[in-house]
């Protein structure tokens, strides 16, 4: 079969002139006004409707990392907004693309890292045994462990507690939660550090108590900071900040310049 003959086909969404169908559903009549935004994420993710549980848990999860203030995601997001007004979307892609491993993407690094010493949930793993592994893998890649440790929360991620809160309620707190805590414990113990439990540590637990793929666990955070992002263009269009802080910023680092060449 040549290239040009190879079949192409998406079990998403198909339409024609009088209808919708996604996942095998009727748009109009089984999905639209019935599911929330969160339960469509959760569709597009797993390709069926969530369970009463599951749909609190992931809409829980989802709503933990819309909004955490004046991040750097969303100051980029005012700055390009400042630069580009008739770009709304251009500004939150911006902010999108610093959704990496040191924030919100690192959901992603968490699940991967507890699925690579648990690739199935086992309630009988000697967790100890298995953070160890993780912490030792990390230490000798000099790498960050994704997942715990918060610049501002400390000595607990408020969000954490009542993530895993959720997770009791709903029939997620599992041998992947119990990993993620573990692995804080031990690695604040090794380390001599604060290093607790963060929300994306908990929702990087709890994707993998709910069996998301690790390859897409970024993606709730994609998901969920547009929202944020879009509120805070929002705000600058109203109260912008971009300018001062640009104008502030370039005053600060000329001033030192001239200092430093002072010196010199």
């Amino acid at each position: 079969m040549s290239r040009q003959d190879k079949p192409i086909s998406t079990a998403i969404g198909w339409s024609d002139a009088s209808s919708i169908t996604l996942f095998g559903r009727d748009f109009t009549s089984e999905i639209l006004g019935k599911l929330n935004l969160g339960d469509m994420g959760f569709l597009e993710l797993t390709g069926r409707f969530p369970t009463p549980a599951e749909s609190r848990m992931f809409n829980a999860m989802v709503v933990t990392l819309v909004e955490h203030g004046i991040t750097p995601s969303a100051l980029v997001a005012r700055l390009t907004y400042m630069g580009a007004p008739e770009s709304l979307q251009g500004a939150v892609a911006a902010g999108l693309n610093g959704l990496g491993t040191v924030f919100v993407g690192s959901i992603e690094g968490a699940a991967k890292a507890l699925y690579g010493v648990m690739p199935t949930p086992d309630a009988k793993a000697d967790m100890t045994v298995l953070a160890s592994r993780i912490v030792d893998d990390f230490s000798a890649r000099k790498q960050i462990i994704p997942g715990i440790g918060h610049p501002i929360h400390k000595p607990i991620d408020p969000r954490t507690p009542r993530l895993i809160e959720l997770a009791e309620e709903n029939g997620f707190n599992g041998p992947y939660v119990a990993l993620m805590i573990k692995l804080a414990e031990l690695a604040g113990a090794r380390s001599g550090k604060v290093l607790p439990v963060n929300a994306t540590g908990a929702i990087g637990a709890l994707c993998c108590e709910m069996g998301f793929d690790w390859k897409i666990c970024r993606g709730l955070g994609v998901m969920a900071r547009a929202v944020g992002l879009v509120g805070h263009i929002l705000e600058e269009s109203r109260n912008p900040m971009g300018g001062e802080i640009w104008h502030s910023i370039d005053a600060r680092a000329t001033e030192q310049m001239r200092k430093d060449q002072a010196r010199d």
